[in-house]
């Protein structure tokens, strides 16, 4: 399993993956999830998968050979974000028709999912979800972000944070903070990690970082996410049973019938 986020901002873009593929008691792989493409000057395109790691190499070969081969469509010459989503779409479908049936007869689903966000010049940054029937979704201002892989864990801050107004670094900050919860709940998700951002205009790759074990900033930000949760959780008010056992309903009724009280008196 792994985990994913890419966030589509007013700033630009921030994506995020680990490099776990498969975790067992005495087996654990390590394969890089995140792949970019850059023209600088001109686009910069970046995908992330999850699913099955043959189907996810398989699709990202075929993309790397149609950029080599410099023949017909490619993630180089695409005119538009849209038209990069179809193209790995289609990818994704000739893989499919290749090697679906052959999975099926050793009981393998053809599980795949990618995320593909990036600029194109002469448009805004965009951002896709891929699904494993080669069909897309496109981020929006109301919902800009995607996950896949092992998400569960790591959206309740990204849903808190995350708008399409938030800065880079804030965006960096809230997508650590939501790997270090998938990891933590999931032995599925690892290091190391894959950190890539883009400014908006910028046509060429901001920051990409791999950040290990022994990664300082990930360090403080593990430890200091911890410590405030638990500070946060200890300065929460005990349980007031009386109101716990009143429907909200009735404790307006109750507290209503005290201020009157009060007035009169």
């Amino acid at each position: 399993m792994t985990y994913c986020v890419a966030m589509r901002l007013d700033a630009g873009l921030v994506f995020l993956s680990d490099s776990r593929t498969y975790a067992g008691v005495d087996h654990i792989n390590t394969f890089r999830k995140m792949h970019f493409f850059e023209r600088e000057g001109q686009r910069v395109v970046v995908l992330m998968t999850a699913g099955n790691l043959s189907i996810s190499q398989s699709v990202v070969n075929t993309l790397r050979e149609r950029i080599e081969a410099n023949k017909g469509r490619n993630l180089c010459n695409v005119p538009s974000m849209f038209e990069a989503a179809k193209h790995v779409g289609d990818c994704l479908r000739e893989v499919h028709a290749r090697d679906a049936e052959s999975l099926k007869e050793f009981g393998v689903d053809f599980s795949a999912g990618l995320l593909l966000g990036g600029q194109i010049k002469g448009e805004e940054p965009r951002l896709f979800q891929i699904y494993a029937a080669g069909n897309f979704t496109e981020a929006t201002q109301d919902t800009p972000y995607f996950q896949i892989g092992e998400s569960k864990y790591g959206k309740p801050i990204i849903v808190r944070v995350i708008t399409h107004r938030t800065s880079i670094d804030e965006a960096v900050k809230c997508a650590l903070v939501s790997m270090d919860s998938s990891i933590r709940s999931n032995l599925s998700v690892g290091l190391p990690l894959d950190l890539l951002t883009y400014e908006r205009d910028a046509f060429r790759v901001g920051h990409h970082c791999v950040l290990r074990e022994d990664n300082a900033y990930f360090e403080l930000i593990r430890k200091q996410w911890s410590q405030r949760l638990r500070d946060a959780f200890v300065e929460l008010p005990d349980p007031d049973w009386e109101r716990i056992h009143l429907t909200a309903e009735a404790l307006r009724e109750r507290d209503g019938a005290s201020r009157k009280a009060r007035r009169e008196s």
